[in-house]
């Protein structure tokens, strides 16, 4: 072996360390999996033009705002030759089981992923935390951390690096983890070795498809995101389709229906994270109960949470659509009326709605 050789193989001796290094870097920092993955999802980015021309995205124009940056990392940040990808588990532990909630309809089901604080700031730090721990180590290099906070592809680069397989109701899916786990990217040019793709074992299992409240799922893969409880309860700004709500049931901030029916979230572990634990009692309390919450108070209880984002109004529109679906009592109609003449015109409409609903009795029942 000459020289150039011996230097080109010391070279890449010490990326192998290095990427072990960044392996157990993250776990240390409290990630469950990291992998490395090269910078081209090229693969990808049809599929998502084809989702975008198909109308799919809704009013998250976001997605198609910046071009093909999303499918091209290069792009975005010049010079990228890797993606460091992270995933943290959330499952909150302690919190009610989330079938006996959505089977109770007096009770708000919120996705679990949003009961604690707001995951993008605990994330962001570790991954930056990450990022400094390898700068450390090589000295100064290009890098970039992502956090569900720019056109990042996110799952496309997860599943390249490792980390698991897109299962048919397009998240992630690991077979030691299920999907109740976040996910974060670090964009770098270190020429690290990457990590292969997992197998995929969803088979002919099609169970999230056929869970779906509203036909969200139209095909396996393919998610048509205005008509996801997801994207209407968080996303969508204005009225929602009058035809959706009925369907909804008391689904007031996300849906976990096709994780909670997936056969590998069995297998999911609970948080360790103090963050991510239940706060204010998210877990189990009623419509009314949260109905009847002021602005100060909304301000006041989920500041720091997922929740907070979508703004009080917006808060207000899916707990009506909530109470409409809930059972009949002189408490949820009554609760229905304090909001009748309320200043915004989107609660308005979502609560007249919502006492047609309850053939607006006030007495319907004692209960």
């Amino acid at each position: 072996m000459n020289k150039l050789e011996s230097r080109i193989t010391n070279h890449e001796s010490r990326l192998v360390t290095l990427a072990g290094d960044i392996k157990r870097w993250g776990a240390e920092l409290g990630f469950q999996q990291v992998g490395i993955t090269d910078a081209d999802v090229g693969e990808a980015e049809a599929r998502l033009l084809d989702w975008l021309g198909r109308g799919f995205h809704g009013e998250m124009d976001y997605m198609e705002r910046h071009g093909t940056k999303r499918s091209r990392p290069r792009e975005l940040v010049p010079g990228t030759l890797r993606v460091i990808a992270a995933r943290m588990n959330y499952s909150p532990p302690g919190a009610r089981d989330s079938a006996e909630v959505l089977g109770d309809g007096s009770r708000a089901f919120l996705s679990r992923y949003a009961l604690g604080r707001d995951y993008h700031k605990l994330m962001r730090t570790r991954m930056q935390a990450l990022a400094e721990r390898i700068g450390r180590e090589v000295g100064a290099f290009r890098h970039r951390v992502f956090i569900d906070s720019a056109p990042v592809m996110e799952v496309e680069l997860a599943r390249k690096a490792g980390l698991g397989w897109r299962g048919k109701h397009t998240l992630l899916l690991n077979r030691e983890a299920g999907s109740y786990f976040f996910l974060g990217e670090i964009y770098t040019d270190l020429p690290l070795p990457v990590d292969g793709p997992q197998e995929e074992h969803c088979g002919t299992c099609r169970k999230c498809i056929d869970v779906c409240p509203t036909r969200a799922i139209i095909g396996p893969y393919q998610l048509d995101a205005r008509r996801c409880i997801s994207y209407l309860t968080i996303e969508h700004k204005g009225p929602i389709p009058e035809e959706l709500r009925p369907l909804i049931g008391n689904r007031v901030y996300g849906c976990d229906d096709c994780q909670m029916i997936c056969p590998w979230n069995r297998f999911a572990s609970p948080s360790a994270e103090p963050d991510f634990a239940v706060r204010n009692g998210l877990d189990d309390v009623t419509l009314v109960e949260l109905f009847g919450w002021s602005e100060t108070e909304f301000h006041e209880r989920l500041t720091g949470s997922a929740i907070h984002r979508i703004g009080y109004e917006r808060w207000l529109r899916n707990l009506a659509v909530g109470l409409g679906n809930a059972p009949k009592s002189a408490m949820v109609v009554d609760a229905l009326k304090a909001c009748e003449h309320h200043s915004s015109e989107l609660v308005r409409e979502h609560v007249v709605w919502a006492l047609a609903r309850h053939d607006g009795e006030c007495a319907i029942s004692q209960t």
